[in-house]
């Protein structure tokens, strides 16, 4: 059975997103554990806490639900304020991952804003081995391969493979994210098959799609190469249909947690894009992830076509 699902809303509660994977027919999700636009959070409550553990049980999530840090930190920074706000809410994260029980903690690795590569990865490094030492438990940090921004760190994996080297001695505790909407940016070909090919073949050679434990699955609204993060519906950007197809064709690929980072408007939401995931990866969903599909979707949801072609 494929894992796939979409970043859910933590409003009303960070339970609440777990009810909200599920009812989009989710077999894995990936949530913010607090506002993502901001430095300070709220402790958690007892209740939520209980509650996110017990629908994740309930739900079969267990070992598929995924956090993210959020949009603030950065952790390459060269500025010293910005530098331990960042480590400091990092370290937050990993606490509330373990409060949560959730396995994953998928962190960017920021911008070394000019001052350059190996001074960003000292940065970096360091901030990871303060917070590993500082919260001793079994979350895993997930490095996310960058979009080829000026300055950021990681879009290149012979540069993820220069962090991985830094960070050897770690490997209980640290992993990687890969997201195709930034590989493609960044001037890795996931449209045609033989980039495909290539892009997987030189990413297990340095990095290795064993130390890979969550996908972000996107299309990118700009072509290859653009160094622009902007997302798009699966089979709809510059990837396209075909790009999927071809990049889902590995059982590897297939077997890891798929999250979606995609937009919801009129042209698709969450469900279509979820189902065109199981689409594109010729797998049949299971009938009650169908189920659910039917329950939330009228005859004239824009999602319905979709879902019609599964059947």
């Amino acid at each position: 059975m494929l894992r796939v699902g979409v970043h859910t809303s933590i409003s009303g509660g960070v339970d609440k997103s777990v009810d909200r994977a599920y009812q989009l027919g989710c077999t894995s999700f990936q949530i913010f554990t607090r506002n993502p636009r901001g430095w300070k959070a709220s402790p958690l409550k007892e209740e939520e806490k209980v509650l996110y553990k017990t629908k994740v049980r309930r739900y079969g999530f267990e070992g598929f639900n995924v956090a993210h840090m959020p949009y603030l930190p950065n952790l390459s920074s060269p500025k010293d304020d910005i530098y331990e706000k960042s480590l400091e809410t990092f370290i937050n994260e990993l606490r509330r991952c373990e409060e949560l029980e959730i396995p994953y903690l998928v962190i960017h690795l920021g911008s070394h804003m000019g001052s350059g590569f190996e001074s960003g990865k000292k940065r970096l490094v360091g901030a990871i081995y303060k917070a590993v030492e500082s919260v001793e438990n079994s979350v895993r940090i997930l490095l996310e391969n960058m979009a080829g921004q000026k300055n950021n760190m990681g879009s290149r994996f012979e540069d993820l493979r220069k962090l991985m080297d830094e960070l050897s001695g770690l490997e209980d505790r640290i992993g990687f994210c890969f997201d195709t909407a930034h590989a493609f940016s960044a001037g890795y070909d996931l449209k045609v098959k033989s980039g495909v090919r290539e892009t997987v073949e030189e990413f297990n050679s340095l990095i290795g799609w064993e130390n890979v434990y969550v996908i972000h699955l996107n299309d990118s609204k700009h072509e290859v190469g653009s160094g622009r993060d902007h997302h798009e519906h699966i089979g709809l950007g510059y990837i396209g249909e075909k790009g999927f197809q071809y990049f889902l064709e590995y059982d590897f690929i297939r077997s890891k947690p798929l999250i979606l980072e995609t937009p919801v408007d009129s042209r698709r939401g969450d469900i279509g894009n979820i189902a065109m995931v199981w689409l594109l990866a010729g797998v049949e969903p299971p009938k009650e992830v169908f189920d659910r599909w039917l329950e939330a979707l009228s005859e004239d949801d824009v999602d319905m076509e979709i879902v019609k072609r599964l059947m």
